[in-house]
């Protein structure tokens, strides 16, 4: 099977959405790139995550032209394909309905930085405009809004998170919503004491070599 080790990868993350709380039924979606190849792996559109085979999984080239797979890929290949485009250090997209981080989005508040985690996006989470769900629009909207950052919100929509491979986009998607949470519940009680420019860029300095043996 073309892409079998990518495919797998979109089904074992696709399946990590629902059980880590990301998204519920067929919600969200991800996928992964091969660039060397110029292929896409794309989760199909309307699929429970864990009825999602390897096989299903489908494959587009970067103009979004089918390449293989039963089905249609997501109806949000547009920004998938709009990021990969824009961001050449990104390989990897997943986009989430996560309930705190998707609660800010329907605020219409950007997710500033009141735990250095947000560190995982950038300085902060900044707020794409709201359109609709698989327009050109949206697609353009979070490829702007996403340079220099590693997440955004989607107003009225979810989450959107990049990286390098699909372990790195998935754990930035997890610690976004973290954040996400602890915004809303200090809010909930008091107003947040958010980091200054200066101590979010040592944070930003030390997340350099976060990770690296």
């Amino acid at each position: 099977m073309h892409m079998l080790k990518q495919r797998k990868l979109v089904v074992e993350f696709g399946r990590k959405l629902v059980t880590g709380g990301l998204t519920t039924g067929s919600g969200g979606n991800l996928s992964l790139l091969n660039r060397k190849q110029g292929l896409v792996a794309i989760t199909p559109s309307g699929v429970d995550y864990f009825e999602i085979t390897p096989g299903q999984v489908v494959l587009v080239d970067l103009k979004g032209k089918l390449v293989d797979g039963p089905g249609r890929p997501s109806s949000e290949l547009g920004f998938h394909l709009a990021l990969y485009a824009d961001r050449p250090d990104v390989n990897a997209v997943v986009h989430t309905h996560s309930p705190y981080a998707t609660t800010l989005a329907c605020l219409n508040w950007e997710l500033p930085p009141a735990h250095y985690l947000v560190g995982f996006a950038g300085a902060k989470v900044p707020l794409a405009p709201y359109h609709t769900y698989g327009t050109p629009e949206l697609a353009q909207a979070v490829a702007q809004t996403m340079r220099g950052y590693n997440a955004a919100l989607l107003a009225n929509h979810g989450l959107v998170a990049v990286g390098n491979t699909l372990a790195r986009a998935f754990a930035v998607a997890e610690e976004i919503e973290f954040a996400a949470r602890v915004y809303y519940q200090a809010k909930a009680v008091g107003e947040p004491k958010i980091l200054s420019a200066k101590q979010m860029k040592e944070v930003l300095a030390k997340f350099e070599t976060y990770g690296k043996q």
